[in-house]
Parts: structure tokens; C-alpha cells; sequence
């Protein structure tokens, strides 16, 4: 979908739940004007300010646009009717931040199931601010949502983050009834075994939840247990004295693999300068005479790491990437340690049965799925409607086919990954929008399996959108918006979420 059509659908969205200014049954052209103006604003991370210059480079560019216009001095009265100062661009984006929250939450308590990310990071002000997300399944689909960026002015311990958290659904009238999991960072403010974030929730609510560590954290530290000799600080040469494409190789962050597997490729090419510059220093690394297993390998990390970031990837659809990666580890096994890997990914290998279900239902032992965290699927229940489905052809050839689907599009991207054509990624179908497809046509006879899958297919494999988010806020509050409200701030933030594709 282009950028045009996404926001022609958001403001038919905007529309339909009464964003916007209404006079009677009719909208005012100057006021759904300046709600527009205030979209594209805020889309843009630019200052409530840019308001009144826009309108004004409005008004001087009409002036000549419509110099042939008998109206002409009425189109721009228009314009110059059109609010839009910082006052009122602010309340604007306010406005829709309010309404689309006030659609979430109708959607999030309506679901089945539902399950959060939260991350902690600083802004500019040094302020902590916590990332709440929220996943869940409706009439459209898997769907992705900020509930809100909460800010921790004081300490910034397990309980305070707990206590925020709870706070912010409370406030927001959501039911933590069908909440099913928590994505989070290793953080020990997070994870810790008596004081850290998810158990002091899970207290809390009085029951169990399922527990993840964000995939992306441990495959990226697990980079770090390569031999010192993969990479380290030490391997940066730099060959200033020979004029070649590459006379400067970027400094790499150990966790940073994606950039280190380009920089690796750059150092291959120049490796026999880079030879002749050691040999003029009189120094010898035998590990230089052949670097194309470090280079295949890296670049494998790198597909890897791809793999796992971006929206709409489920929790199984991660871990497979990863398991997958683990058994080409064993090529480089003896450059590698491959155990780092299995002790890393220890959260989702426990829950592979039940993160699988969507899919391999049919070949599943039911005595292996977790059905503690799920409220409302009954264990037994959910037993007999598999055994009762396993007979029905028509079910059990729509399984096959939603198999037959996922294998189709993982070959035609695999083809796309080898030949570097990641955008091209983009046009084919989420693997957990043809599993929700399919669910939704299954009927509510086997209402246990139904929740139990849509349950599934809400649980975060990482916490990569609220690395995303992260870097928006960044960018909308900077050193020079270092004063920007937090109303203002959730505001923007939550409009910006929802306008990314």
C-alpha cells in the first residue's frame, strides 16, 4: 500500500470514529484542513510551531497558484481561516491520540488473549520513559499497538515499573484478565528472579504468565562468544597510504553484527593491501590467509539478524529462524562456541510445542502445551476438539494448505535473502496473517482451540518495536523540543506508531 493510500485510509479511519471537528452531519473544510496539516506534522517529527509556517507558505505559494482563478481571494481566505497554531496543532494531535486509544482499548479487552513488550530507555531530559505494547488478535488480524510511553520520574527499580505498568492499564480500563505473556529485555530490573519487572507482575495478577527474553537480545550477544580472533578491535587495519575504495572501516560495536558482517565484507576486498601494509611493519596474523569462512559466517548472522527485526513476525516464526541458524552453526564448529546459543534461546525452546500449535496442531502431543497462562481455554476441552477435528477432512486439508502456504512464501523469500532483495520482502504475506485466515474459518465448535491459537499468535518474539520506538522518540524530542510535554509527547509517539507500515 503506498504512503498515499495509507493515510487517505487513516483519515477515513479518523472520520468513522469521530476524530475529527463535526458542524451537524458536516465537516468543516477548515477544521478537517487543519487536522490533516496536523497529521502530516506530526508524521514528520516537526515542531507544533510549523503550523502557522505552513499556512503562511501556503497563502504565498496560492497567491500564484491560483492566479488564474476568479476565486482566488476565497480559496485563500480559507487558508488563512485554517487553524493552525502550535496551540492548536498540539490539541489536535491530543485529540487523535485520545480516540485511537479509546479504539484500542475496545479492541484489546474484546480479544481473546493479549500480550505486552515493555523496554525502558532515556530521552533527551535523561528521563526513563517505559515502553508498554500490546499484541493481540481481532476481526482484521494479528495487530500491533503502542498502549503508551510512561514516564518514571523518580527510581527506576522492578516495583516502580510494575507499579507503572498496572497503574497505566488500570487508568486505561484495561482487562489484564486474558493477558497471556511478557516480551522484555535482560535487564535485571526486568528479569530478576525476585525483584525484576515480570515476576513481580506476575504476583500481582496472582497467576502465572508466560515469560520471554526478546529474541534479538541473546542472538546478538551471542556474537560476543566468537574467538577474539572473528572481529575484534584489534583486526581494524586501516590503509591510508593505498588509494582503494575502502580507506576508511567504520568502528563496530561488539553486539552490532549486522554492520560488522558489511565491514568484514569491505576488509575481504582489500585484504591483499591490507597484507602488504602488515608486511611492511613486519607483522604476520596466519589467520588472514583464508578469511571466507568468517565472511559466509558473518554474513549468515547477518541474515539472521534481519530476519528477526521488523513487525508481524510471530514468536515461532523467530525461534526457527534461530534453531535454523543454530544447526548451520555446526559448519563452524570449531570457530565457534554453538552452546552460547542453546543456552541463550532456553525461553522459547521450552514453549516450542505450544508456540507451534497454530500451525502443526494436527502432530502435537496436548500434553505438551502450556495452558496455564491462557484464561478461559479449558485443558480437557482443548484435548477432545483435537481429537475430534483430526477426523474431519475439511479442517485437517485447511491445515494442509496453510502449510503448503508458509512453505511457498519462506522458498520465494529465501530467494529474495540470497539475492539481497529485502524490499521485495514487503509484498508477501505475513506467515501470521495466513494463520489467522485460516483460524477464522474454523468454527466455534472448537472454541478452546480457537482462543488457544489466537493466544499464540498474540505473544511478542522480541521487543524490536520498542527499539523502534525508541528511535522515533529521539527523533520527536530532541535537544531542540527538550521541553515537550508528556501529553504531547504520548501524542505524537502514539500517532507515529500507528502511520508506520
Amino acid at each position: 500500500m503506498s504512503e498515499r493510500e495509507q493515510l487517505r485510509n487513516y483519515y477515513e479511519k479518523l472520520k468513522s470514529a469521530n476524530y475529527l471537528s463535526r458542524s451537524g452531519s458536516v465537516l468543516q473544510s477548515t477544521s478537517t484542513a487543519s487536522f490533516v496539516a496536523a497529521l502530516e506534522i506530526i508524521k514528520r517529527g516537526k515542531p507544533f510551531t510549523d503550523g502557522e509556517y505552513m499556512k503562511e507558505s501556503f497563502m504565498k505559494i496560492s497567491e500564484h497558484l491560483f492566479s488564474d482563478f476568479k476565486n482566488k481571494r476565497e480559496i485563500i481566505q480559507k487558508i488563512r481561516e485554517m487553524p493552525l497554531s502550535a496551540k492548536t496543532v498540539r490539541d489536535r494531535a491530543i485529540k487523535m491520540a485520545e480516540n485511537i486509544s479509546s479504539k484500542q482499548i475496545v479492541d484489546i479487552n474484546s480479544a481473546e488473549a493479549f500480550s505486552i513488550a515493555c523496554d525502558e530507555s532515556s530521552d533527551v531530559n535523561d528521563v526513563e520513559q517505559t515502553a508498554l505494547l500490546c499484541r493481540y488478535v481481532n476481526s482484521d488480524g494479528p495487530q500491533e499497538e503502542l498502549i503508551e510511553l510512561i514516564p518514571l520520574k523518580g527510581q527506576t527499580r522492578g516495583q516502580d515499573i510494575c507499579d507503572a505498568v498496572l497503574s497505566c492499564l488500570e487508568a486505561k480500563g484495561i482487562n489484564t484478565t486474558h493477558l497471556v505473556s511478557v516480551s522484555t529485555d535482560g535487564a535485571p530490573c526486568m528479569r530478576g528472579t525476585h525483584k525484576g519487572f515480570v515476576n513481580l507482575l506476575q504476583k500481582s495478577l496472582g497467576r502465572e504468565l508466560m515469560m520471554f527474553h526478546c529474541i534479538l537480545h541473546p542472538e546478538a550477544l551471542c556474537a560476543q562468544t566468537f574467538p577474539p580472533d572473528c572481529g575484534s578491535d584489534e583486526s581494524r587495519y586501516q590503509d591510508k597510504e593505498v588509494d582503494y575504495a575502502y580507506s576508511n572501516l567504520l568502528l563496530r560495536n561488539k553486539v552490532r553484527w549486522l554492520s560488522r558482517g558489511e565491514v568484514l565484507k569491505c576488509f575481504s576486498t582489500c585484504l591483499e593491501h591490507v597484507k602488504t601494509f602488515l608486511e611492511s611493519k613486519g607483522l604476520s596474523y596466519p589467520e588472514l590467509e583464508d578469511l571466507d569462512w568468517l565472511v559466509d559466517m558473518t554474513s549468515h548472522l547477518n541474515t539472521l539478524n534481519k530476519n528477526l527485526q521488523g513487525k508481524g513476525s510471530t514468536a515461532l516464526q523467530m525461534l526457527e529462524d534461530v534453531l535454523a541458524f543454530e544447526r548451520k552453526m555446526t559448519v563452524f564448529a570449531r570457530d565457534a562456541q554453538k552452546a552460547a546459543f542453546g543456552e541463550r534461546f532456553s525461553d522459547f525452546r521450552k514453549e516450542k510445542p505450544t508456540l507451534s500449535f497454530p500451525v502443526t496442531l494436527l502432530d502435537i502431543d496436548p500434553s505438551l502445551l502450556n495452558t496455564v497462562a491462557f484464561t478461559g481455554v479449558s485443558k480437557p476441552d482443548l484435548e477432545i476438539e483435537l481429537a475430534d477435528i483430526a477426523d474431519k477432512d475439511l479442517w485437517v486439508n485447511k491445515f494442509k494448505s496453510l502449510t503448503a502456504d508458509i512453505e511457498e512464501v519462506a522458498r520465494q523469500k529465501a530467494t529474495l535473502v540470497k539475492e539481497h532483495k529485502w524490499s521485495d520482502m514487503e509484498n508477501f504475506p505475513h506467515p501470521d496473517k495466513l494463520v489467522f485466515e485460516t483460524w477464522s474459518a474454523i468454527p466455534d465448535t472448537y472454541i478452546n482451540m480457537k482462543k488457544y491459537a489466537f493466544g499464540v499468535l498474540s505473544i511478542f518474539g522480541s521487543t524490536y518495536l520498542c527499539e523502534q520506538l525508541f528511535s522515533s522518540m529521539n527523533f520527536i524530542k530532541n535537544k531542540h523540543r527538550s521541553r515537550l510535554a508528556d501529553e504531547s509527547l504520548q501524542a505524537c509517539m502514539k500517532i507515529s506508531h500507528i502511520l508506520q507500515p
